[in-house]
């Protein structure tokens, strides 16, 4: 029995593109008015987004949606503390702000319009929501951006 030849992943990109457009048309909108008080597109092929540099609302950091990353500095190099940091469990460096944008960017391409309702479902902008520390894992050791993915040895879930 012979197997099926599995999907070229950039097949399977572009299928996850068009699933989560509708996220991607709302990252478009709100990277475009930013681009109204200084911030820059560029597309960024690591991250699988189109990235508005200095995109000037929100707290500092980054935020996804879709294929787009609303980036409110000039890199995505940034080194940034993880959501463990933030909760007072400094046991992780600090991780590359980018790879952790880039696990959402996944996590949109499989989820779709999904993601949103499910992300919120989780917590929103939390420490105990999975899908952040799904994307931290990701930017640590460069695996297990999935949300319901098993904890790795030595991570904490």
């Amino acid at each position: 029995m012979t197997r099926a030849p599995a999907l070229p992943l950039a097949a399977m990109q572009w299928l996850g593109a068009l699933w989560t457009s509708p996220n991607t048309a709302l990252g478009l909108l709100a990277g475009a008015a930013g681009m109204c008080f200084g911030a820059r597109p560029r597309w960024e092929r690591r991250e699988l987004a189109l990235v508005f540099h200095r995109w000037p609302w929100g707290p500092g950091g980054a935020l996804t949606l879709g294929n787009v990353i609303l980036l409110n500095g000039a890199s995505l190099d940034l080194a940034c503390a993880t959501y463990e940091h933030r909760a007072g469990r400094c046991r992780h460096p600090p991780v590359r702000l980018g790879d952790h944008e880039r696990a959402h960017v996944y996590q949109y391409l499989v989820l779709g319009p999904l993601f949103l309702p499910a992300y919120l479902a989780c917590g929103g902008v939390s420490v105990r929501n999975r899908f952040e520390r799904a994307a931290d894992r990701y930017a640590l050791h460069g695996r297990g951006w999935w949300p319901w993915s098993s904890v790795q040895a030595g991570e904490s879930e």
